[in-house]
């Protein structure tokens, strides 16, 4: 890790539609998750030579997670979470990531307006 505090870079609000769920009609139907990312990194080297090779494209981020949510069903979003952050980390300039998803259409008897759950990983 730097000896100073790290950069934040955030995409906020990505939505996809998986079938993540315990139910089976999650799993049928799908519905749309919202994915929220922070990432902690050094940006000292990209700002000073101007250069994408120095920082974390944030368009290829935005892909891979796309395809993280899209794919591959899992019960839990603590699951998902989890296959977001791993995604996150493994672009060798992020040092941590917070990780939020939404899950605004859970199953859930009640009037409300959001289940989500965030996580914070790093590599140490």
């Amino acid at each position: 890790m730097t000896d100073h505090l790290l950069d934040r870079l955030a995409v906020r609000g990505l939505a996809v539609h998986g079938h993540h769920g315990v139910f089976d009609f999650e799993r049928r139907d799908g519905q749309e998750f919202v994915v929220d990312l922070v990432l902690g990194m050094d940006t000292r080297a990209a700002a000073q030579h101007d250069d994408l090779q120095e920082t974390v494209d944030y368009g290829t981020l935005v892909d891979e997670v796309r395809s993280a949510v899209a794919n591959d069903p899992v019960d839990l979003i603590e699951t998902l979470a989890q296959r977001i952050a791993d995604v996150c980390l493994r672009h060798v300039r992020v040092e941590d990531v917070e990780v939020t998803v939404h899950k605004p259409h859970a199953p859930i008897q009640a009037t409300f307006d959001d289940v989500a759950l965030t996580i914070r990983r790093s590599r140490q």
